[in-house]
């Protein structure tokens, strides 16, 4: 990684939990019930909330898919690379304005998106809008060089037609 914004956490490292899964997932979530059960975040003035059902091992599925991939949900298996950087979702929410970070909004089938893009780490942040509060929804590594020109695509035409920072 290079220089990273002062605001962005270090990585929590498997190896530093032994190669231990169970320990590793218990310090992650404590990360992640910090951040955004124990604490009142906000996006924009607005409340974040959580997708809390359904409820899997005690953990809300917000949590899970901040840690996991897959299309199917039952079928969801942890990515390491999410999982390294749970701490990383709530200060890039919170430093929204940072010109590091870029913002915009899409629309998913039938909802409203935030997309939050930490391009230096290519590490993307998604936030489904649903009016009142956000929810954030999931986060990933950006690694295919054709997505990161298509997430560049859609914050270049949204800024033209929003004529917002770009």
């Amino acid at each position: 990684m290079s220089d990273e914004p002062d605001w962005l956490p270090p990585l929590v490292l498997f190896n530093d939990y032994g190669g231990d899964w169970h320990s590793y997932l218990d310090a992650i979530y404590d990360y992640f019930k910090q951040d955004f059960v124990d604490s009142n975040p906000l996006f924009q003035g607005r409340r974040l909330g959580l997708k809390r059902h359904p409820l899997t091992h005690g953990k809300e599925a917000t949590f899970w898919h901040l840690i996991q991939e897959g299309a199917v949900e039952e079928d969801r298996t942890p990515d390491f690379r999410r999982c390294e950087r749970i701490r990383w979702p709530r200060p890039i929410i919170e430093h929204d304005a940072e010109n590091a970070i870029k913002v915009w909004s899409n629309q998913r089938r039938r909802e409203k998106r935030v997309c939050l893009w930490f391009e230096q780490e290519n590490y993307l942040v998604i936030l489904a809008d649903r009016g009142k509060y956000i929810l954030p929804w999931t986060a990933y590594l950006v690694e295919q060089p054709h997505r990161q020109r298509k997430l560049q695509r859609e914050y270049d035409e949204y800024c033209r037609n929003k004529g917002q920072k770009g």
